[in-house]
């Protein structure tokens, strides 16, 4: 089931332009496919489906490619042992990191990207990640302390 869902995924972004998961279930379950938000979720996570600009500057999902893959693997390498510990703070992620560590981190952040993030600061041993909402902030710092080993 889950291998059927994640082929239809697939083929659904590669042929459509989809820019929400809304959009995404929607269309999966036009197709005949039982799914949930939070199943979609998953699957987008765990399929590694990424939001680009397309040619018309719009942002869509988007499949990785290997070049993908190798980059992902590249920004994790140098996020392993440079955070020691993330708080909130209304809005604000606040990721504590070792000493000259905080903006490497910070750009392999970048790179990889988060959603419902506005941007994110640096500086010798503290990153800021600045987002949308503080219900947003507490889903970026749980990805965060995922992305970390946490």
């Amino acid at each position: 089931m889950k291998k059927n869902r994640q082929a239809l995924i697939a083929r659904i972004i590669s042929e459509n332009k989809i820019s929400t998961q809304e959009e995404l279930l929607d269309l999966l379950l036009a197709s005949g496919m039982n799914a949930t938000q939070a199943t979609v979720s998953r699957d987008i996570k765990e399929m590694k489906i990424v939001k680009r600009a397309d040619a018309m500057g719009d942002y869509r999902y988007s499949l990785p490619s290997v070049r993908d893959e190798q980059s992902h693997s590249k920004y994790m390498s140098i996020l392993t042992g440079t955070a020691i510990k993330t708080d909130i703070a209304m809005n604000t992620v606040v990721v504590k990191c070792h000493v000259g560590t905080a903006q490497a981190a910070c750009a392999a952040l970048d790179r990889i990207g988060l959603e419902n993030v506005a941007g994110t600061l640096a500086g010798d041993d503290t990153i800021f990640v600045l987002c949308y909402t503080p219900e947003a902030a507490l889903g970026v710092r749980a990805r965060l302390d995922e992305l970390f080993g946490f």
